[in-house]
């Protein structure tokens, strides 16, 4: 079995998914009392959330670059960061290592490309919808991708920050991501991703009439393959 690093407090909400799922996919694969071996590296999310609010991305490159190198240091076979928008410095996390790094991204780039789904909502942080970083990859990959109206990625952003990641869950915010997912499906998204690890809190596929793609399974369930070698 590999060792898999996880940077996480990204926050810390999410992080918890992480590790409950990787130890129940280890668990199920394997039966008795095997779990999976995990490294995590839990950074502070507010030293972060505040460099985001200035647009100081080198810093937290740099600060990220240094957990990586600390968990491959460690012993760890490959590396995951447990959250969609920190991969906007993927690239300086993967030129610091000598080991993998599984992108989150791609991970699901490949998942949509399983199905006829070509055309894709993408909900997440104000960042990873507005910026290149990750719609790129989509679209290097055929997929197009449609986010929602300013007035849509202010409420899906918000949600997120204010509430999810503070582990607070509300009906209102459900029906609100509903809403937004509707109007997604209104512009032609055949499909939407769930590009914030934190709306596997509050959302699932009864809450859409289109097939959501949940970031965080698909990390974990990609990242399972990797630990045990399948």
């Amino acid at each position: 079995m590999k060792t898999i690093g996880v940077i996480g407090g990204l926050s810390p909400e999410s992080t918890v998914k992480y590790y409950e799922w990787l130890n129940e996919g280890v668990q199920k694969a394997l039966g008795g009392h095997n779990n999976a071996k995990v490294l995590l590296s839990s950074v502070n999310f507010a030293e972060f959330v505040a460099l985001k609010e200035i647009g100081e991305w080198d810093t937290q490159a740099k600060m990220l670059c240094a957990e990586a190198v600390r968990l491959e240091k460690a012993g760890a076979d490959f590396i995951v960061l447990a959250t969609n928008t920190m991969h906007k410095m993927a690239a300086q996390i993967e030129a610091a290592l000598s080991i993998p790094f599984l992108h989150l991204a791609d991970a699901t780039a490949d998942e949509i490309l399983k199905t006829n789904v070509r055309s894709i909502g993408l909900l997440g942080t104000r960042y990873t919808m507005e910026l290149d970083f990750y719609k790129q990859r989509l679209i290097d990959k055929g997929i197009n991708v449609l986010v929602p109206d300013e007035a849509g990625r202010d409420v899906v952003n918000s949600v997120i920050y204010d509430e999810l990641c503070h582990g607070t869950v509300k009906d209102e915010s459900r029906q609100t991501y509903r809403d937004v997912i509707s109007d997604l499906v209104d512009q032609g998204a055949q499909g939407v991703i769930m590009g914030c690890t934190e709306i596997t809190m509050l959302i699932d596929q009864s809450y859409s009439s289109v097939p959501l793609f949940d970031t965080t399974k698909i990390h974990v369930d990609r990242a399972l393959e990797l630990i045990l070698g399948s």
